[in-house]
């Protein structure tokens, strides 16, 4: 199982006592501090700075409030403001603030100062032009198909990229993320504060927070339509054209990315979303982005790089996942260019990477490969990234390609899965996916651990044996009771026969049908018949060659 890394020699590693002014973008930089003795707070209160989500969320976890958590010292902050310095975004974790200057000159008046470990240069060139390419979707068009899904939900042309991970078997459980947080770190949410498929969000008032880090303030529903592409396909909800694989939980909508360059300072903007996140209380973070080149070439990634270690937004994603948090990041769009590899903060450790297949299930060329350059599993899973529907801006279904869309769907059912087994880390929880995935006793670079079955990982945490048909949790009948129709799902490992048949309560056969069960799959079984069936209690009866089962169903009056 992925284990989460530890931090206390973290700070030694990326601050030393140089104030060397090291470029990684011009006008914006980063200043380290060296302590946070003046800050102010202590880690034996953590109610004065995490609200109660984030400390129940820890409590669950048995994890600790370390100094980390500690807010800045705020007496450091307004020194750095005093000397004419604007202060953009803060970071406890790192304990330092990203900061603009106008002049290069005015850092001179911070050397010596002592509470300053170091300065780094990470700001971005002035640019009015956003870039067309920031948030490449290779294909879109607009849908004139819709599939009828066969679920509890009519997910519409989601159909599809939802029940190929068994997500509709949680939403048919009643878990489709209501009581879970999640926050999304993007470009920009473009008319989300209008769009229709978002009309039960603001109805139930699901949107908690907005944020931004890039311009400052709350608005986000500009800039990009990216993000409000991502929040679609987990949080749409217009049923027969497209329902979201967590359409009851509720969101944060976090802005991190400038659409208009593309600089190192992101990297920090996202972690002190990450902190934001954190102390909201956000139980998963989704990360459709990844960086290895920039537009200052200097500050290109290498392959070498991908290594969890070396940047500093998988160091951020580290700590995040340290704090309790599950954090859901895209492998990235370059898998048939020359670097192929995974971007960052696909290569973090502690993060679950999801690379992207096609609707078949078939490795999507565009995805990004692993392995990490230390040799680690990358990405854990994948989803369906290759002509992935989600909600355009201009109001309706479309469909796109990239594992910026495969991440989304897998976020919402991590926060489905998660809200049905409350009791699991999220390191179990990513361990339960990768066990219940396609190909995971022999995971490779393209796929990873393969497609989960997020139905199989739900009845694994149950240590539920596949083929032990005494266990109610094995099947799932709805609606129960039914009017004309019903379905009965039922998960097998091994190919075998089974009869089923349906008793009323004399014990009269109405029904039989034998079934072929396929190898590792759900398999489900419709009975259009059932109306023929008078209003009562029945009873419906499975057998294979070495077990039976009896459940009972009610019909109602039709």
């Amino acid at each position: 199982m992925v284990q989460i890394k530890h931090y206390i020699l973290f700070l030694l590693f990326v601050i030393n006592s140089t104030l060397a002014l090291t470029q990684i973008a011009p006008d914006k930089y980063c200043i380290y501090f060296t302590d946070k003795a003046n800050s102010g707070f202590s880690t034996d209160t953590p109610e004065d700075f995490l609200s109660d989500r984030a400390i129940l969320r820890r409590q669950k976890q048995n994890i600790l409030i370390s100094t980390n958590d500690l807010p800045l010292a705020q007496t450091y902050v307004d020194s750095v403001e005093s000397f004419g310095i604007t202060v953009l975004n803060k970071s406890k974790w790192l304990n330092c603030v990203t900061v603009e200057v106008s002049d290069l000159s005015m850092l001179d008046s911070l050397i010596g100062v002592s509470f300053i470990k170091q300065i780094k240069n990470i700001s971005v060139e002035n640019s009015s032009t956003i870039g067309s390419n920031k948030f490449p979707i290779l294909t879109s068009m607009k849908s004139i198909v819709k599939t009828k899904a066969e679920s509890e939900l009519d997910y519409g042309q989601a159909d599809g990229q939802i029940t190929m991970l068994n997500g509709h078997i949680l939403h048919n459980l009643g878990f489709q993320g209501e009581g879970m947080l999640i926050a999304i770190t993007d470009g920009g949410f473009y008319k989300a504060d209008v769009n229709t498929a978002f009309d039960s969000l603001r109805i139930n008032n699901q949107i908690k927070i907005t944020k931004n880090f890039v311009h400052g303030g709350e608005y986000v529903y500009g800039y990009h339509e990216h993000g409000a592409q991502v929040l679609s396909i987990i949080a749409a909800n217009k049923p027969g054209q497209i329902i979201g694989t967590a359409p009851k939980a509720d969101y944060l909508l976090l802005l991190t990315e400038d659409v208009s360059s593309e600089y190192r300072i992101e990297e920090y903007n996202w972690i002190s979303a990450a902190e934001y996140a954190d102390s909201c209380g956000a139980d998963v973070i989704n990360v459709s982005l990844g960086y290895n080149t920039f537009t200052d070439t200097d500050q290109n990634y290498t392959y070498s790089d991908m290594d969890g270690e070396t940047s500093i937004i998988s160091t951020g994603a580290d700590i995040a996942a340290s704090k309790g948090m599950l954090v859901v990041c895209s492998a990235g769009n370059e898998g048939y260019t020359s670097w192929h590899f995974i971007a960052t903060p696909a290569d973090a450790d502690s993060v679950l990477t999801v690379g992207a297949v096609d609707g078949s299930g078939i490795y999507a060329s565009l995805s990004s490969t692993g392995p990490t350059y230390d040799g680690r599993i990358k990405p854990n899973i994948v989803a369906q990234g290759s002509g992935t529907t989600y909600y355009s801006s201009s109001e309706y279904v479309s469909t796109g390609n990239g594992t910026s869309f495969s991440a989304p769907i897998i976020s919402g059912l991590v926060a489905c899965f998660w809200q049905a087994n409350p009791s699991l880390t999220n390191m179990e929880i990513i361990d339960y996916i990768e066990r219940s995935a396609s190909q995971y006793l022999f995971p490779d670079s393209l796929l990873g651990h393969g497609i989960p079955d997020f139905a199989l990982a739900n009845l694994l945490t149950n240590n539920i044996s596949y083929n032990d048909f005494s266990n109610d949790n094995l099947v799932s009948i709805f609606p129960n009771p039914f009017n004309n129709d019903f379905v009965i799902d039922f998960y097998s490992a091994d190919s075998q026969t089974v009869f089923v048949q349906i008793f009323d309560m004399l014990g009269k056969l109405k029904f039989q049908k034998e079934i072929d069960l396929n190898i590792t799959s759900y398999n489900r079984i419709k009975f259009d018949d059932a109306d023929s069936l008078e209003s009562g209690i029945y009873y419906i009866k499975f057998t294979s060659s070495t077990n039976s089962f009896i459940k009972k169903i009610i019909k109602k009056n039709s």
